[in-house]
Parts: C-alpha cells; structure tokens; sequence
C-alpha cells in the first residue's frame, strides 16, 4: 500500500481502507482460483492496482460517467479505478465465469455500490458508455473494432468519450492508422518504478 500512498496521497479513509483490502482478498481468492500469476501476486500493488490507477494519472472521471471494463479478468483496472470514483457507474465484463466470479466476490466484500461484474461477450453488450477501458486483451486495432460502437457521443468529462487502453512495449504500428485521434501517454511520466518503463495508456477519441 505504500506505493498507493506515494501516488496518491489524501485520499480519504474509506478509500484507502478499500485499496488496503484488495491485497489479502486477492490472495485468498487466487487460492481458489487462479486469475493472477504467482510470480505477480507479490506486486499486486505495483503490476495490477498501481498500473490500472494509471488512468487516473489521465483523466479524473466526473460523477455519473460510465465506464466499461472489458476483458476485467480478475477486475483490472476496473476494481481500482471504482474505488477511486464511487461516483462513476462500472461495468466489468469478462467471457470466462470463473473470472467473474472472483469479481462478483471482491466486489462484494468491499461494498462497491457503483460496480456491476457480468459474464458476457463484448460484443453482446448493448447500452453506451462514456469510456471503455482494458489492459491489452488483444491488439489495438482489432479491439477499437470490437467496442467502438459501445461509445456514447454525449460528453461528460474534459478528454473526449473513447477507449482508454493500458499497454506496454511497443505498438507504434497498431496505433499509427488512428492519427491525431490518438494520445499515447507514458506511465514512467507519474510512477519511478522500472515495471513502467515502457507502460503506456493509449487514449482514442471515438
């Protein structure tokens, strides 16, 4: 939790208790279940909580903004970022049941009100959101295909409605046909440590 403090200090005690809890209810549940690497649950704070608050670094969600999680896996950056703005509506969907579940049980162990875990298909969502987030399920172009349609046109928040895409290495490539529409932004710009070298947060404006 120390780094969560470095990054983001003041947040309120509620917060921070939430974020304090994701640590064991990890660990117990991927005793059961195994949605984590084991090498990585020992920086759960540094691969999976920090990285997802990376988008916070970009952008501060405005209350009553909706935002879609796809591919949440174990709840990442969705989980993260729902506590950070309890007033923002999330909904994280993943196709595989046993990752949901994980989901559906850590959200209910912290009282997140303003979150909803589905299993489903992106592709048979229906409904408009102001963001959709992921951490890299596929490549760039071939997601913006899958979730464009998912974007609502009504702005909320100063950075335009879009995808915001966490994703490391290199994908100049895969993001070049989009131009001006893109920012790509560098996580080592707001966290020091050497797992965020070369992670970025690519933002397409729908």
């Amino acid at each position: 939790m120390d780094i969560i403090r470095k990054y983001f200090p003041g947040l309120d005690p509620l917060r921070m208790q939430q974020l304090g809890a994701l640590g064991q209810l990890y660990r117990d549940w991927n005793e059961k279940i195994n949605v984590i690497s084991r090498k990585d649950i020992d920086h759960l704070y540094e691969r999976h909580v920090l990285h997802s608050l990376g988008i916070a670094k970009i952008i501060r969600f405005r209350p009553g903004t909706r935002i879609l999680d796809v591919g949440t896996g174990g709840g990442f950056p969705g989980i993260p970022l729902a506590i950070l703005f309890p007033d923002s509506e999330f909904l994280l969907v993943d196709s595989i049941a046993k990752k949901i579940k994980v989901v559906e049980g850590i959200v209910g162990s912290l009282d997140l009100k303003n979150v909803i875990p589905m299993q489903r298909r992106a592709e048979e969502l229906t409904g408009r959101f102001d963001f959709v987030v992921s951490r890299a399920v596929t490549a760039f172009p071939d997601f913006v295909k899958l979730v464009r349609d998912k974007v609502s046109r009504v702005q909320h928040n100063e950075l335009s409605n879009g995808i915001l895409y966490l994703k490391g290495g290199d994908f100049e490539a895969e993001v070049a046909p989009f131009g001006e529409n893109c920012v790509i932004y560098g996580l080592r710009d707001f966290f020091d440590e050497e797992f965020f070298e070369t992670k970025k947060v690519i933002h397409l404006k729908i």
